[in-house]
């Protein structure tokens, strides 16, 4: 059983950046794959972003949406049982609902259904 906490998300304008936070409970945090999604008002969720599992690969490979390409960063930290997303460069389209999840051992990153834990989300607005 893993819970997640996401924490980070608020307020910002069109070029500010933020850092949003996942704390995943439990001791086999490595061997999961970490993933966010977001879902903006009257769409369906969609990937953002995902960092392997180490246990399947030590060299913390990571995937993401085109959209955020060059401008979001998911990172991980093992000893704290925490994943990061930085994003800078944010814009409007960005706001939504980001959600953090957990998928065990080799999982398809960009494919929802592979995460079997998912966090209560947070709120990022971005303003023009």
């Amino acid at each position: 059983q893993v819970q997640l906490v996401e924490s980070g998300g608020g307020l910002v304008q069109a070029g500010d950046s933020l850092r949003l936070s996942c704390a995943a409970s439990g001791r086999t945090f490595s061997s999961y794959a970490m993933g966010w999604f977001r879902q903006a008002p009257g769409k369906e969720r969609e990937f953002v972003a995902a960092i392997v599992a180490p246990i399947v690969w030590s060299g913390g490979l990571t995937g993401y949406a085109d959209s955020v390409k060059g401008r979001f960063t998911i990172s991980r930290d093992n000893a704290k049982n925490t994943v990061y997303l930085q994003m800078n460069s944010l814009k409007p389209e960005d706001t939504a609902v980001y959600y953090c999840a957990a998928g065990e051992g080799a999982i398809h990153l960009r494919v929802e259904a592979q995460y079997g834990y998912w966090g209560q989300g947070t709120q990022v607005t971005v303003s023009s």
